[in-house]
């Protein structure tokens, strides 16, 4: 479950012992590098330069990535459908109140392509204590409610990177990626960046597009400028669509 110790706030950590190449000189399908390790400054530092760590395979060595092109998710261009409205109205959202069980369930083995190892989750699970890392989920309105799907990524300043999302009831998971678009949209859309790493036909269904690394870059730089949204200050919270005010 989440960690009620979490700081009110990002917690910045030692900065990292690594430096990264220039994503110019990036493989063809995105590779900049191979190795360094998950350290919390290490993956911030990534972030902000543009680099996400992924596997090259499942259980293989750690790459990290900036592809070319980029998938974005514009937070005008959400697709809200008329189901995905009535969806909405079946789930409460809530904001980091089960960070850990939201990886564990991205990470389930039985899904195709798991790539979501031990020391990854072991890697985020610092993040999210520091402040950085975060889940939007849906719950079920049950008495006891149950946690049906959910997303997580990385909120800095105005960038979410998101990492994975997961889904145990029909469209929960896209009922937490709307609260998560509206949360950004409160801060400001004009200036903050959905990262989506690469466009999926389920991503691209809800408006998710490519981009072009320079143009990638040039979001990106804005995005850092601005503030965190409040929401991602350190709250737990129950949330939007649906979400009964607590």
């Amino acid at each position: 479950m989440g960690d009620l110790r979490r700081p009110a706030g990002p917690v910045e950590p030692p900065p990292s012992n690594w430096s990264w190449p220039a994503v110019d000189r990036a493989s063809p399908d995105g590779v900049v590098g191979v190795g360094a390790d998950l350290e919390p400054g290490t993956l911030l530092s990534a972030y902000r330069a543009g680099i996400f760590p992924m596997p090259i395979r499942p259980r293989g060595p750690m790459a990290w990535w900036s592809p070319d092109p980029r998938g974005v998710l514009p937070l005008d261009r959400l697709r809200l459908t008329r189901s995905l409205r009535a969806s909405s109205r079946r789930y409460q959202v809530r904001l980091d109140t089960a960070f850990g069980d939201v990886v564990e369930a991205c990470a389930d083995p039985r899904r195709p392509g798991g790539w979501i190892t031990d020391e990854i989750r072991t890697a985020y699970g610092r993040l999210h204590r520091l402040g950085w890392a975060h889940s939007v989920e849906a719950w079920s309105r049950d008495e006891r409610p149950r946690l049906l799907g959910g997303l997580y990524g990385i909120a800095i300043g105005g960038l979410f990177a998101g990492e994975s999302m997961f889904h145990h009831a029909r469209d929960a998971s896209k009922v937490a990626l709307v609260e998560l678009v509206e949360i950004m949209r409160g801060a400001g859309p004009a200036s903050r960046l959905l990262d989506v790493q690469w466009l999926t036909p389920h991503l691209a269904s809800l408006g998710a597009v490519e981009v072009a690394r320079p143009a990638y870059f040039a979001l990106l730089a804005r995005a850092l400028e601005q503030p965190l949204p409040p929401q991602f200050a350190g709250q737990r919270a129950r949330l939007g669509l649906g979400a009964a005010a607590d």
